[in-house]
């Protein structure tokens, strides 16, 4: 007999698509910076899709955060990705 685990999904915020929750980067904004999920707070996810193209990601991610600093936002989500990798 097997059994079925369930396996959560979230939703990506910049392409809206829906995905298992392992395959999606999961970050967060303090105070308008974007961080790495720590554990406490509010937090969203990006798909693998979203990070290669990029074309809605900067306004996403501008809006999640609530600032206009997009070139920051940018910069940091590449350190993020290059760090976790």
């Amino acid at each position: 007999m097997s059994q079925n685990f369930h396996q959560p999904t979230r939703m990506c915020i910049s392409c809206r698509e829906r995905s298992i929750q392992s395959d999606l980067i999961r970050l967060q904004c303090v105070d308008g910076e974007l961080n790495s999920f720590n554990g406490i707070g509010r937090s969203f996810y990006l798909c693998q899709t979203c990070l290669d193209d990029g074309k809605k990601l900067p306004k996403a991610l501008m809006r999640q955060c609530r600032t206009n600093k997009r070139e920051q936002l940018m910069n940091k989500l590449k350190e993020i990705i290059t760090d976790d990798r």
